[in-house]
């Protein structure tokens, strides 16, 4: 077993997996690997460099290029500071079927594991405790009515600079939520070991809290 503590955060789009675990990472004092930045900076690439997303082996070998880094609150994609930018709609949008991949997912998850040989970190994605560290010590699985996702969702549009209507998101997340617990590669699904946290009527504090106490209690 390794000396150093992997917690995994998995869960939906929109649960607040992202902020929950950059904050619990800074109270626990371990580094905060956002998987989902990592998809969502190959995602970018995809739609810069205009691969259509059935060009599967195009889309793998421009994958084995990119340099992705995660510094401080930073994503850096080939050295190119990309933190807004992989957060808008198109991205969004087209996330899921990059990282239903499997070939870019292996290539992703090696850069994952990678960290946590070094550090205890804290992950959330979607298959971080089933798959890439089935061994944490850690598991927590968030979940939220769908309308509250939405509304947090949209404030995060709204943070960027885009106005996006509500109804547009709750489509997105839907097709998301399908594309994501259905695929073949890795799907999203709740550990057997994993704690279920519902976060629909928590703010952000609320959530690191309950997790925190789980880890660290009284």
């Amino acid at each position: 077993m390794s000396e150093f503590t992997v917690v995994a955060i998995d869960g939906p789009s929109g649960t607040g997996k992202s902020t929950t675990a950059k904050l619990l990472a800074k109270r626990l004092n371990y580094l905060y690997i956002d998987s989902g930045a990592m998809y969502r900076a190959v995602t970018y690439s995809v739609l810069k460099n205009k691969i259509p997303a059935a060009e599967t082996e195009k889309i793998i070998e421009l994958a084995k290029t990119l340099d992705i880094v995660l510094q401080d609150e930073q994503v850096l994609l080939n050295g190119e500071d990309v933190t807004s930018p992989i957060r808008n709609i198109d991205v969004t949008a087209n996330v899921s079927a990059v990282s239903a991949i499997k070939e870019v997912r292996e290539i992703l998850v090696a850069k994952q594991r990678e960290y946590s040989l070094t550090n205890s970190v804290v992950m959330d994605g979607r298959d971080i405790g089933t798959v890439v560290f089935p061994e944490a010590q850690y598991k927590f699985f968030l979940v939220c009515d769908i309308k509250t996702r939405a509304a947090r969702r949209q404030q995060d549009f709204r943070d960027l600079g885009q106005e996006i209507a509500i109804d547009r998101i709750v489509k997105e997340l839907r097709k998301r939520d399908e594309v994501d617990t259905k695929r073949e590669e890795s799907p999203l699904r709740k550990a057997d070991d994993a704690i279920e946290v519902d976060t629909t009527n928590m703010i952000i504090e609320e959530q690191v809290e309950c997790i925190y106490r789980k880890i660290v209690p009284k």
